[in-house]
């Protein structure tokens, strides 16, 4: 089972910690890796519902690669360092790195030196822009994820997605109302409090 693989989360920490790892990479393997990432690989920012803190859509990132069988996907994870490789039960697996810092640390130098051709080296450029906006918490205002809606338009040339733009703003513009009228509450409310105490001590008085 993946899970019980070396190559499970837990061991995205296990990484090397030379600062010249890209060097150590032999320039045939590399160039290999950039092709099968330019054929299997994809460059995704997801945006999922969030029920369980303030904003209603949390953003993700992900870089993955899928591929029948586990060595090709394994071999991505020891190339980079980072990452998790996951299986499904029709024997596909996936080599995937999530956390924005790895992505800065290793997926993007790896892609500097190997570099992407066409349709993919397009959504790098924008998924990299996409990633520093996490990195700087810019995503976790509305006005972020509006934005970050606008980059990733044109990435996977501009395929179907479980959620639409139009979907995501208008929550965003519902949330944005809904904190307006909860924050002028309690503002009243604390009004109110003071208010009250105020006038309760001059009646004691």
């Amino acid at each position: 089972m993946v899970s019980e693989n070396p190559s499970g989360a837990d061991n995205q920490q296990e990484r090397p910690s030379s600062s010249n790892w890209l060097e150590q990479i032999p320039r045939d393997l590399g160039n290999w890796v950039a092709g099968f990432v330019d054929g299997e690989g994809s460059f995704n920012v997801p945006i999922r519902r969030e029920r369980d803190r303030g904003l209603p859509w949390r953003v993700s990132m992900s870089f993955n690669v899928s591929q029948i069988g586990e060595e090709a996907p394994e071999l991505l994870r020891q190339v980079f360092g980072v990452g998790t490789v996951r299986g499904r039960g029709d024997g596909v697996f996936y080599f995937e790195v999530t956390r924005p810092a790895d992505l800065e640390a290793r997926v993007f130098p790896f892609f500097d030196r190997f570099q992407l051709r066409g349709q993919k080296r397009n959504d790098l450029a924008i998924f990299r822009e996409i990633n520093h906006l996490l990195l700087s918490g810019q995503h976790l205002s509305s006005s972020g994820i509006e934005r970050i809606l606008a980059m990733r338009g044109p990435m996977n040339r501009g395929g179907r997605r479980r959620h639409s733009d139009d979907e995501i703003v208008a929550a965003l513009r519902g949330w944005e109302s809904s904190e307006a009228i909860r924050r002028a509450l309690s503002s009243d409310i604390r009004e109110m409090k003071i208010w009250s105490t105020l006038h309760g001590d001059m009646g004691s008085a």
